[in-house]
């Protein structure tokens, strides 16, 4: 089996400790080493060229934001995922702005550091829920006047199935909270992915960034 290898970058040694132990608990993972400051963060990068690297946003020398678009601007095999206590959405933008593939906060479950990491080695987006949340409603609060047409495509009942589809309901719970059919629902989420020319949540996310509706 061909193991996804890790870099673990955060500044305190009991936080590195812990995700070492999540992360090698996987048979498909292999945590290939460790830094302490966003600029050995960089370093290690260049030396190991992991997959992927975990990485948290306050370090000493170099952010982890820095130390994010450094290495996916050298090494565009190695992805980026965050991981921090920060829920801030500046931090949020920031770092995904800087090229990160998602953020996971340090409160979260240990199968959501997992899942992040997998998803990250694919290509995917990953948002934790509630970060997913705030990225969407952004993206419906930020109508520049070059967007305006497009995003004035929606309409309002469209627009409050696509926040409940941000927030992680099933067809089954928005149809529930909106009175509506489950079918009437379905109908919905196609027409929005239709008038924004978008194919599931992980497009939304990244044609916000693309289209610069969302800044740090």
């Amino acid at each position: 089996m061909s193991k996804i290898h890790i870099l673990i970058a955060d500044d305190h040694s009991i936080v590195r400790e812990g995700v070492r132990m999540i992360l090698d608990g996987q048979e498909d993972f292999e945590v290939v080493g460790e830094a302490s400051t966003g600029r050995q963060a960089l370093e290690e990068a260049r030396r190991l060229r992991p997959d992927v690297v975990v990485m948290d946003i306050s370090m000493p020398d170099m952010t982890g934001i820095e130390a994010t678009a450094k290495i996916r601007s050298e090494l565009p095999n190695t992805q980026v995922m965050g991981l921090t206590m920060h829920e801030d959405e500046s931090y949020v933008f920031a770092l995904l702005k800087a090229g990160a593939a998602g953020y996971v906060l340090k409160r979260a479950a240990a199968e959501d550091l997992v899942s992040a990491v997998r998803a990250a080695h694919q290509g995917e987006a990953f948002l934790y829920p509630t970060v997913a949340k705030m990225v969407v409603q952004d993206f419906l609060q930020r109508t520049t006047s070059q967007d305006k047409a497009a995003l004035d495509g929606l309409t309002d009942r469209e627009r409050e199935v696509l926040t409940l589809i941000a927030e992680g309901l099933t067809n089954q719970e928005i149809a529930g909270r909106l009175y509506i059919s489950i079918k009437t629902v379905q109908t919905h989420r196609a027409h929005i992915m239709e008038k924004l020319n978008l194919h599931d949540r992980t497009e939304l996310v990244r044609y916000a960034i693309r289209k610069g509706l969302i800044e740090p």
